[in-house]
């Protein structure tokens, strides 16, 4: 699919299927069909292949081509099945436009034209374009993260919670859940790494221009310390998940240990009258107590009176 924006004003316009997209601002292509690679390379630029967008080499994800410059960053999205991955996105930025090329979804692609005109950068020129383009995806990453910690203190909320020792399924889905915000979480402290590469290798490479090359500076700036700032709050989610999981493995464990000792004391009480039965149940000739009249109640008797007395001492013990 190949998307064209052209601009109007301050507002990003989509244009139809027959546009001309020589007019576009940006072209954003996604999962392109060969004629839609064709169509963008006719503009002068090359479009990296899927693989080439994957490759881990810093030397084929930031680089550049003559005055074009091609920036690729590992960012979470989804794919045509709306399964959670974080894949490459790569940015192609020349004098005239902006191409973006993925083969998954991330959602700032879809929401950045809709907020184009309230980015702080605006969208005049394609350096203005980009920079909002990244505000509006550092956005996005400090929202996952915040959806995350929510996550994480209800989880501990519900762990923590009476009903938790009575139902362990509440543990095993907290297990779940945790799981599942830790992977996120990682997801999202790849994309912020890379990034911070992005922006780095963007700020030694832009050209200089007076007056509005002083501004842009500000922004990007900006967004460097928002990126920092993020990493230290995914750094704290990831100290909250390893709290979560040693306390929901801590209360997993006392569920356990109640269990335990439940089959513990049963087998204490029941260990004496198992002995008792086991000597009279001894088939040997010479056995004075075989010929007693109330043998089996004597038996009985006994066995009734070890277990109450075992009972009285794990309580006196303070065990129960």
């Amino acid at each position: 699919m190949l998307r064209a924006y052209k601009q109007d004003g301050d507002h990003l316009v989509e244009q139809g299927s027959g546009a001309n997209l020589a007019d576009a601002a940006w072209l954003d292509l996604y999962r392109p069909l060969p004629e839609q690679i064709a169509s963008a390379e006719a503009l002068g630029v090359m479009i990296p292949t899927l693989e080439d967008m994957s490759e881990i080499e810093i030397s084929s994800r930031l680089y550049l081509d003559g005055q074009v410059a091609y920036m690729t960053a590992m960012l979470p999205g989804l794919t045509p099945d709306k399964q959670a991955v974080s894949g490459p996105v790569t940015f192609v930025l020349t004098p005239e436009r902006m191409f973006t090329v993925r083969h998954h979804a991330p959602r700032p692609f879809d929401t950045f034209a809709e907020h184009a005109s309230k980015s702080a950068s605006g969208i005049r020129t394609t350096e203005r374009l980009f920079l909002g383009l990244i505000e509006e995806i550092i956005a996005r990453q400090a929202d996952l993260l915040e959806g995350a910690g929510k996550v994480l203190d209800e989880t501990l909320r519900e762990v923590f919670s009476p009903q938790s020792r009575k139902r362990p399924q509440i543990l095993q889905m907290a297990l779940e859940r945790i799981g599942q915000e830790s992977d996120v979480i990682a997801r999202i402290r790849l994309a912020l790494l890379s990034l911070e590469r992005v922006l780095s290798f963007y700020s030694a490479t832009q050209p200089a221009r007076p007056g509005d090359g002083t501004k842009l500076k500000v922004i990007l700036k900006g967004h460097q310390r928002d990126l920092q700032a993020l990493q230290e709050h995914a750094d704290f989610l990831s100290s909250r998940v390893s709290l979560s999981v040693d306390a929901t493995i801590g209360m997993i464990s006392l569920q356990q240990n109640d269990t335990v000792r439940v089959l513990s004391v049963v087998a204490a009480l029941f260990l004496p009258p198992t002995l008792i039965a086991s000597t009279y149940g001894m088939n040997f000739k010479n056995m004075p107590e075989l010929e007693w009249a109330y043998g089996y109640e004597w038996a009985l008797g006994l066995m009734a009176a070890t277990v109450v007395g075992t009972w009285l001492l794990l309580r006196w013990k303070k065990w129960l």
